[in-house]
């Protein structure tokens, strides 16, 4: 049996993923995107996602999480920060804080990794989740849409040629307006 991909992002209403472009995060928020990344024990990035996310929830050399985090960035913080990363980069040469480069075809090594004992692999970034969506890889999709129009930006799965059908399986509304909707193939 093979572990699931999911895949699970913020999108503003024209589609927008950029890590700024939505409403900005609160604890309820927070909150969630700590009780997704609970659900995984992996971690999928691209370069550029790694990087963002390294520079801004890997825990600090001195150890003290900075002033600027509160209880809630703490908490997925800690969470995050242990858990095992698979980078898949074609520029880096080495990575850390508990990660691996993916070595070679990455959708070959995205399979590999789905056969793996595991609860899940959380994917992130823009256009890492649109070459594995391509390939029929990922088995959850996440969208946590902001009542937002950014106007510019990369997109949600830009540069997908054919279409894959999705079913709701789950929405919920947070108190900021945003809404939590999860889908899965068809």
């Amino acid at each position: 049996m093979t572990q699931p991909l999911r895949y699970a992002i913020n999108v503003t209403l024209d589609g927008c993923v950029h890590h700024e472009a939505g409403l900005p995060p609160d604890a309820e928020s927070m909150a969630f995107w700590t009780d997704e990344l609970r659900r995984s024990d992996m971690l999928l990035y691209g370069r550029v996602t790694y990087e963002l996310m390294e520079g801004a929830w890997r825990r600090p050399a001195l150890g003290e999480w900075p002033d600027w985090m509160d209880a809630s960035e703490v908490a997925f913080s800690e969470v995050m920060d242990p858990m095992r990363k698979v980078v898949a980069s074609g520029t880096l040469d080495a990575v850390d804080w508990n990660a691996e480069l993916v070595p070679g075809d990455v959708v070959e090594a995205v399979r590999r990794l789905k056969e793996e004992p595991g609860r899940g692999i959380a994917l992130g970034g823009v256009k890492l989740p649109a070459a594995l969506a391509a390939e029929g890889l990922i088995d959850d999709y996440t969208f946590v849409v902001h009542p937002v129009v950014a106007g510019r930006g990369p997109r949600l799965l830009d540069g997908i040629r054919d279409q894959i059908q999705l079913e709701l399986v789950e929405r919920r509304e947070f108190r900021s307006g945003a809404i939590v909707q999860r889908y899965q193939p068809v």
